[in-house]
C-alpha cells in the first residue's frame, strides 16, 4: 500500500513510554518507519533539526509539545505536518491500554489504518 508519508516522528517528554510505545508499534513495518524522541532535557532521545528534518509527520502526544517544537524550531516545523494525539502521561511503556489509544488516534489522525 501506498502512503503519503514513510516517515513518522512520535514525540512526547521524556521519550520513554508513549512515544517509546508508539515508535515501538511500526516495528518490522513494511511502508513505514518510525522514531521518537523526547522534548525535555533528561529526555531517552531529545528531539533535534535533524529528526523533524527526517519526519514526513511529526506527531506529539500532547498541545504543550507541539508548542515547545514550534518554539525551539520555528524554521524546521514550517510546513511540517504536525498532529497531536492529547494522550496524557498516565501509562507505563507498552501498557495494553496505551497501545489501543495509540492504534486508534493514528487510525484517526492518519486516515488509514496502518497497524491491523
Amino acid at each position: 500500500m501506498s502512503y503519503s508519508f514513510s516517515h513518522l516522528l512520535f514525540i512526547c517528554s521524556q521519550n520513554r513510554w508513549r512515544s517509546l510505545t508508539a515508535e515501538r508499534l511500526f516495528d518490522g513495518h513494511p511502508d513505514v518507519t518510525a522514531r521518537s524522541a523526547g522534548t525535555e532535557a533528561g529526555a531517552r532521545v531529545r528531539v533535534t533539526a535533524g529528526h523533524l528534518g527526517w519526519a514526513d509527520v511529526v506527531i506529539v502526544m500532547e498541545k504543550r509539545h507541539a508548542e515547545r517544537l514550534r518554539e525551539k524550531f520555528a524554521e524546521e516545523m514550517r510546513g511540517k505536518r504536525l498532529l497531536t494525539l492529547r494522550i496524557p502521561d498516565n501509562y507505563a511503556f507498552q501498557d495494553p491500554t496505551l497501545v489501543e489509544l495509540l492504534k486508534k488516534h493514528l487510525a484517526k489522525a492518519l486516515s488509514h489504518d496502518l497497524l491491523s
